[in-house]
């Protein structure tokens, strides 16, 4: 009723992605002659298996990578953006299989990989993905979409559309009066988020207007703080809204004397990070001679960051600029900074610059999932505009965060008072379950080179 949250909206498309090739394996399976789609051999799923797995594996992935989920999120379906990442998906779901079967060269039993039959099966299935979306984003299967409302008072309701505004959202906020309000409320034939804002308890209206409130199926309308409107609809905190004592160390999950899940992630993080070391010493190898053929300077990079309460230690990294003085000025990274030599370039799109910094996993000085550690010096401006900056010290500083995959890169004091909205709804809602939400979501972000 009160919308869908992003990952099980994410979990009923790929459901019902597989469903679909379900049937059109059944239709295949039993009338292929009607679809002028009969396999050389016999129809029967016998030494199937594999390639069933694979096909069914395979399609669901490409169409994450490709974002062919990403737009269930958005405000607005743009059907030609639709289009153009479902054929995506489908024409390299049909190059893969094309080029497995070619390395494998299965028998001729296995008719599945035929490529008349790939080609019906990838282009029904392209018909029912865009069927699946459209139905989904028009409420097929899914609870009523909410109407947003803000009531505010003057000096309130500029700063929170501002913040609002800042993160690309499915649901439009509205702003209304009370006098407004109680007329909406008289009809209610759709579920209603009312967010109010504090400071209205001395309007003599309100009064009136928590009665009606009082009266009012709590299954159709919802009232809730503006700070839990940007919990529950963004997922994150903005500082400027969080009361003083809205976040304290007692509140987070892992401040138990024995938490489960805090020894689960550091036994992950000694795990993940050894065997990631391990792997990855190929690569760190050739990045370390492209760097030092570039221009004969250092390889590696070390710079002092803010850690656990704030201690400073050495990160390492692959350096991805050219050399400074030393007693150069800390600067924001800008786009297109003219610093990043071209080797850097695509070490920070793929994030392989920071795979030195497993060390610093393993010494315990940083995790796999956490706020990204910042420089000290830049840090003490920070702490000087944004409430709340230091709280983001309550955890060791991460690889990657919730505010690294759901925030641009920060260049101002802006983009870090963003990002730390997200750091600290991490610390409040820190879970194994949402680790790995971040997990993958940076595993697509190297994959398709989105790093900067």
């Amino acid at each position: 009723m009160w919308g869908c949250d992003p990952r099980s909206l994410l979990l009923r498309a790929v459901l019902l992605d597989w469903l679909g090739q379900l049937l059109i394996l059944l239709v295949i399976v039993v009338a292929p002659d009607a679809l002028s789609a009969a396999p050389t051999g016999s129809s029967d799923l016998e030494g199937q298996r594999a390639w069933l797995v694979f096909s069914f594996l395979l399609y669901p992935l490409l169409g994450w990578l490709f974002g062919g989920y990403t737009v269930l999120r958005w405000r607005q379906l743009a059907l030609p953006v639709l289009l153009q990442r479902l054929l995506l998906t489908s024409v390299v779901t049909l190059m893969v299989v094309a080029i497995a079967r070619w390395l494998i060269n299965p028998g001729e039993e296995v008719w599945l990989v035929e490529r008349r039959v790939q080609f019906l099966w990838l282009g029904l299935l392209f018909v029912w993905s865009l069927l699946v979306r459209v139905g989904l984003r028009r409420g097929v299967l899914m609870p009523d979409r909410p109407r947003v409302l803000l009531l505010a008072g003057p000096d309130d309701q500029e700063a929170m559309l501002v913040s609002w505004r800042r993160v690309p959202q499915r649901e439009r906020l509205e702003l209304v009066s009370v006098e407004h309000l109680q007329l909406v409320l008289t009809d209610v034939d759709r579920p209603f988020l009312v967010a109010l804002a504090p400071g209205l308890e001395g309007d003599p209206r309100w009064v009136s207007l928590q009665e009606t409130l009082e009266t009012l199926d709590p299954r159709q309308v919802r009232v809730v703080s503006p700070l839990s409107l940007f919990e529950q609809q963004q997922e994150r905190l903005p500082p400027a809204f969080l009361p003083e004592g809205g976040l304290s160390y007692d509140d987070l999950p892992w401040a138990a004397a024995f938490s489960v899940q805090a020894q689960l992630k550091r036994m992950a993080d000694l795990v993940v990070a050894g065997g990631l070391l391990l792997l990855s010493i190929p690569f760190v190898g050739l990045a370390a001679l492209l760097i030092w053929l570039e221009d004969r300077g250092p390889v590696l990079y070390v710079q002092w960051r803010s850690g656990w309460l704030g201690r400073p230690f050495r990160v390492f990294k692959l350096r991805t600029m050219s050399v400074q003085p030393a007693h150069a000025p800390a600067l924001w990274t800008q786009p297109g900074d003219q610093r990043i030599t071209r080797v850097g370039l695509w070490l920070r799109r793929l994030r392989f610059d920071e795979l030195p910094q497993l060390l610093n996993v393993l010494n315990g000085e940083m995790s796999l999932i956490g706020p990204r550690p910042e420089r000290p010096e830049l840090e003490h401006e920070l702490e000087r505009h944004i409430p709340h900056y230091r709280k983001r010290h309550w955890m060791r500083p991460g690889l990657s965060g919730w505010a690294q995959v759901c925030a641009p890169y920060a260049s101002s004091i802006e983009d870090s008072d963003l990002k730390l909205s997200y750091d600290l709804y991490y610390l409040r809602h820190f879970s194994t379950w949402l680790d790995l939400v971040i997990l993958f979501r940076t595993i697509k972000t190297v994959l398709k080179a989105g790093g900067r």
